[in-house]
C-alpha cells in the first residue's frame, strides 16, 4: 500500500473525505496536490501535510465545474511535478431544493458541472498523459449510492453521479492497459454536507444501511489506498461500495 514519491491530485481535497484521503496519501509517502475552490483551506492543509509527514503539498484554487480552471490546474501540476500518478475526482456538491420544479437551470448546471463535467475534463487530460507516459497511473472517481438509489431530495446529483459511474467504465477502456480507473461509491458520510441534513433525513439514511449509522470520513481511506496503489493492480472499471451495507 506504499505511495512513496508518487504524485497524487485530490479535488475537493481541503475538507471532508478529500482531506482524509490527502492525509492518508501523504502518510503513505506521496506528494499531494490539494485542489478546491478555497485556496486558504488548501494552504492550511498543505502546511499540515508538510509538518506531519514531510511531504511536498501544493495547494491550488480550482472550481472544477469551469473547464478553463481544470486546464489551469493540470498545467500547474505538471509544471510543478512533471507527472501525476493518481487522480482522485472527489469534488462534489448536492444543494437541497424545495421541489423539482423549483430547481433552477443554474443549480442544475452547477451540480452537473462539479460532479461530472469536471471529472471528465481532468480525467481526459491527466489520463491521456498517464497512458502516453509509460508509467501508467490510477484514476479514482468518488461517486454516491444516489447513483443507483436516487432519492427525491437529490435528483440532479443522482443523475450526475450515475454519469460518473458510466464515465469510469468508459475511461477504463479508453486508457487501458496502463491506466486503471475505478469508482468508490459512498453511502452517507459525516462531512460538512451532513450538517445541512434535517433530523428526519439523517434518521432515514441511518435506517437504510446494515450498520445503522453514517460513515466517518476516515473510513474511506482503506478503499482509496487500495485503488491508488498496486494492491489493486488487476482492478479497473470497478465500483466499490463503501456504504455501511445499504439496503
Amino acid at each position: 500500500m506504499s505511495l512513496t514519491d508518487k504524485v497524487v491530485v485530490v479535488t475537493g481535497g481541503s475538507r471532508g473525505l478529500g482531506k482524509q484521503m490527502v492525509l492518508a496519501f501523504a502518510e503513505a509517502g506521496a506528494d499531494v496536490v490539494i485542489a478546491s475552490r478555497k485556496l486558504d483551506r488548501c494552504a492550511a492543509l498543505a502546511d499540515e501535510v508538510q509538518e506531519r509527514f514531510g511531504r511536498r503539498a501544493l495547494p491550488v484554487a480550482c472550481n472544477v465545474s469551469d473547464w478553463a480552471q481544470c486546464d489551469a490546474l493540470v498545467q500547474t501540476v505538471y509544471d510543478a511535478f512533471g507527472r501525476v500518478d493518481v487522480l482522485v475526482n472527489n469534488a462534489g456538491l448536492s444543494p437541497l431544493y424545495p421541489s423539482l420544479d423549483q430547481v433552477t437551470e443554474a443549480l442544475f448546471d452547477k451540480v452537473i458541472g462539479v460532479n461530472l463535467k469536471g471529472p471528465f475534463r481532468l480525467s481526459a487530460l491527466i489520463g491521456s498523459r498517464m497512458a502516453a507516459g509509460g508509467g501508467g497511473g490510477s484514476i479514482i472517481n468518488i461517486s454516491s449510492i444516489e447513483a443507483i438509489r436516487p432519492e427525491p431530495f437529490a435528483v440532479p446529483y443522482s443523475a450526475a453521479k450515475a454519469g460518473l459511474n458510466a464515465l469510469t467504465g468508459g475511461l477504463a477502456q479508453t486508457f487501458a492497459p496502463n491506466v486503471r480507473v475505478n469508482t468508490i461509491q459512498c453511502g452517507p458520510f459525516e462531512t460538512d454536507i451532513a450538517t445541512a441534513w434535517p433530523d428526519e433525513l439523517r434518521a432515514e439514511l441511518t435506517k437504510h444501511n446494515a450498520l445503522r449509522r453514517v460513515g466517518k470520513p476516515e473510513e474511506i481511506v482503506g478503499a482509496a489506498l487500495f485503488f491508488a496503489t498496486e494492491a489493486s493492480a488487476f482492478c479497473t472499471g470497478a465500483t466499490l461500495a463503501i456504504d455501511g451495507g445499504w439496503r
